[in-house]
């Protein structure tokens, strides 16, 4: 299988790592000359690279880089998570993100601060690998589908298509251990731990309690994935097009990472917005046994939809800027190819020169 992927990465050159852009015309067997043509390394490069883009070794790693970018920096924001839910279902008695810390800790002691933390690695963790290992096997898959010039052209689109099938199955492995963390995290006495909350909720209401936040998780986590793959790339070639006084190949390793973590900010404060409203119906369903998520959407109402919006902004936008700094650290320390934003192919530019189309 990931043979066939490699394939589509050689005769993809948008993703290929490297490319010779050979003018001219080069000899053939009989001796005549014939065009050249742009040419995507295929195999590790001199400059070393640890292995091929698009094999199997490639995308097993981008998997792991996906599993520490988003099992660590979710655990690592449990205590805003948590406030964060119960503003959502308990406004009430929760005003606010410094109120909701502080009551917290008074009522329950700085251990409760920690609560949901297993099912939160376990499961931000899977759907990492999920999210980002999926992502790099459909950016390749769908780009080979497109070809050089279309993969250019409509490269947002191309980004959003792969970061929403990756989504679409990441979240399968995400939903359990979802709905087991918001409900240790929201109702009272329900749980403390993992290995007491998960085994309840299945004996209680089988796997359909496991699984019936799938649905809206979906409708949360889709569009927060989409705006959180395609902005980041789009900024990061703004970045590097704009603001950045030297081309990505020009820049050291540190450097290159700033710009990773700026991008990524910039792509959390959208996906935080995008997903909000999807995040509270999560939050509400899974708090309420036997609901629905139309009926939770309903309770809620408009203002209760974007109930606890700062704390998200806050918490995603961190959060994204580590996952995607984490996630081309782990790239950087494992030399894996990483191809340098798009540039315009030849054969388009000569197009549009020639329709005049071209600035």
């Amino acid at each position: 299988m990931f043979s066939s992927f490699r394939e589509l990465a050689k005769c993809n050159p948008f993703f290929s790592p490297f490319q010779a852009q050979c003018e001219g015309r080069a000899p053939a067997k009989d001796g005549a000359l014939v065009p050249t043509r742009n040419l995507g390394a295929a195999a590790a490069s001199d400059e070393g690279d640890s292995c091929e883009f698009g094999s199997a070794k490639y995308y097993a790693l981008c998997g792991f880089g996906g599993i520490l970018s988003c099992g660590l920096t979710h655990t690592a924001i449990v205590p805003l998570d948590l406030v964060k839910c119960r503003i959502q279902v308990d406004p009430g008695k929760y005003k606010n993100l410094i109120h909701g810390l502080r009551l917290t800790f008074t009522e329950e002691g700085g251990r409760a601060l920690a609560k949901g933390w297993a099912p939160t690695f376990i499961g931000y963790s899977l759907q990492g690998l999920g999210k980002f290992g999926f992502y790099e096997v459909f950016k390749v898959f769908y780009g080979g589908l497109l070809g050089e010039e279309y993969c250019y052209t409509y490269r947002t689109s191309l980004y959003l298509a792969a970061s929403a099938s990756a989504e679409f199955f990441a979240d399968i492995l995400l939903a359990p251990w979802e709905a087991t963390k918001v409900r240790i995290q929201t109702m009272p006495g329900f749980a403390n731990t993992l290995r007491e909350g998960l085994p309840k909720i299945y004996n209680a209401e089988g796997i359909n309690g496991l699984y019936k936040g799938l649905p809206p998780l979906w409708m949360r986590q889709i569009p927060y994935t989409m705006m959180k793959f395609a902005c980041f790339e789009r900024t990061v070639e703004a970045l590097y097009k704009h603001v950045v006084p030297k081309p990505r190949a020009d820049c050291n390793k540190a450097e290159q990472l700033v710009v990773t973590f700026v991008a990524g900010y910039i792509a959390g404060v959208f996906c935080a917005i995008v997903s909000h409203p999807a995040d509270s119906v999560v939050s509400k369903l899974n708090n309420d046994k036997g609901s629905t998520a139309m009926q939770a959407a309903k309770d809620l109402g408009m203002k209760g939809l974007w109930r606890g919006l700062g704390v998200r902004i806050l918490m995603i936008g961190t959060l994204t800027a580590l996952q995607w700094f984490i996630y081309d650290l782990v790239k950087v320390q494992f030399r894996l190819p990483r191809p340098p934003p798009p540039e315009m192919p030849e054969s388009l530019r000569l197009k549009l020169e020639a329709a005049g189309k071209l600035e």
